[in-house]
């Protein structure tokens, strides 16, 4: 009967517990944002992972090696590199160039492991949220064309 009680004692104070949580957060203010509404006004955070960008210089180039470390370090398969191997012009060693990056916005989970593992920084996530599309196809971006 002891066992009883006292397991009746603690269900209660776990319930109380319970819900003095609930009742300090049905009194603190709201965050929801009114998204379609104040689209104009909607500020997102530095921290946001969006959708992955390769910023390119005024010049139309980009920081990429085509080294691979982000094709490696995704670890959904995300991110596809083309590279070819091209004699470099002032040494004469061959050299790895990139022809194509391409990215499957669908498929990416956002953990920021190819942006941590890319030693150029040649690849950042933007604060672009919208990508609602028809068809699967248009979320795969190639990102090293300007």
């Amino acid at each position: 009967m002891s066992n009883y009680i006292k397991g009746l004692f603690h269900g209660l104070g776990t319930l109380l517990t319970g819900m003095k949580v609930t009742g300090r957060e049905f009194f603190t203010p709201k965050v929801t944002e009114q998204y379609p509404e104040n689209r104009a006004t909607l500020k997102m955070y530095d921290r946001f992972c969006g959708t992955l960008t390769m910023p390119h210089d005024a010049e139309g180039r980009n920081r990429c090696i085509a080294c691979g470390l982000c094709q490696m370090a995704c670890p959904n398969g995300t991110i596809r590199l083309v590279t070819e191997t091209v004699a470099d012009p002032e040494t004469g060693k061959p050299k790895r160039c990139l022809v194509r990056y391409e990215y499957d916005l669908g498929s990416c989970m956002f953990c920021h492991l190819c942006v941590n593992a890319c030693p150029h920084d040649a690849i950042r996530f933007s604060t672009e949220f919208e990508h609602a599309v028809y068809t699967r196809e248009k979320l795969v971006k190639v990102l090293n064309k300007q």
